[in-house]
């Protein structure tokens, strides 16, 4: 009898490890291959992800990057809108796989997230009218202007900045609703990344009227995937790839971006 027990219990304890190997949770990487699509978080941010008009399809050198990478990967890519304040979130609770907008690579971003080696250069700027640009040069020219006052992205780069230099800031969804609330007359000046800002303003662009001034800070953009996430060694993986093949150079010679060397 205690020998027939003996052999019941090895075999529970053989199934339950079984069980156990069976019910392991894939990696973030195996889970994208099986499913064969790559969730990407971003927000609509020319020159990073953005769309032409009349057109469904997100391009732009993180779109187009992102695209690449998923080929070499052999899955498609799934372009999710999120609200950049709650990134982390969306992240957290697996609605996408990585967060890939032009994000800058900050401490709370090293905090929150497994993220991948730096792949391009970024500043933040501060964008004004035109007819105003001429008496900024410095940090304290923008502060002697009357009734002068911030729009920046909430969650953003922008808004870390404007905090740091004491400003007053009115935090707004988008970096492309400041660019709305300088364009109205709501903002005196907007902070934004490089990237946008010379994509978005001057001749030949929705707001001619604006231009950038000061520069805060210099930067990196990084991709964001989830903590002791497999697909940071991956992404890493191919994008030295995609630089060591010269689609990365491609890439930045079409959209004006300049690379991490």
């Amino acid at each position: 009898m205690k020998k027939l027990l003996s052999v019941l219990l090895s075999v529970l304890l053989i199934a339950a490890i079984f069980a156990g190997c069976s019910s392991k949770e894939a990696s973030d990487v195996e889970q994208i291959t099986k499913e064969g699509v790559l969730v990407v978080g971003i927000t609509d941010y020319a020159p990073m992800d953005y769309k032409e008009k009349g057109s469904d399809e997100w391009i732009g050198f993180d779109a187009d990057l992102a695209n690449a990478v998923a080929q070499k990967m052999g899955v498609k890519v799934e372009f999710k809108v999120i609200d950049w304040d709650n990134k982390f979130l969306e992240l957290n609770t697996r609605a996408i796989d990585c967060i890939w907008n032009g994000m800058t690579i900050t401490d709370e971003v090293k905090k929150n997230t497994s993220v991948t080696e730096a792949y391009a250069r970024n500043r933040q700027v501060v964008v004004v009218k035109k007819d105003i640009a001429s008496e900024i040069k410095t940090v304290d020219d923008l502060k002697a202007l009357k009734d002068f006052s911030v729009s920046v992205e909430k969650g953003s780069s922008g808004e870390a900045v404007a905090e740091e230099n004491g400003f007053k800031y009115t935090s707004v969804n988008s970096q492309a609703d400041t660019l709305l609330e300088v364009n109205s007359g709501a903002a005196t000046a907007a902070i934004i990344d490089s990237t946008m800002a010379d994509a978005m303003t001057g001749d030949g662009t929705d707001y001619k009227d604006l231009t950038s001034t000061v520069t805060l800070s210099e930067e990196q953009y990084g991709i964001g995937c989830r903590k002791d996430s497999d697909l940071t060694e991956q992404l890493n993986k191919y994008i030295k790839e995609l630089k060591e093949d010269g689609t990365m150079k491609q890439l930045s010679d079409k959209y004006q971006i300049e690379l991490v060397d």
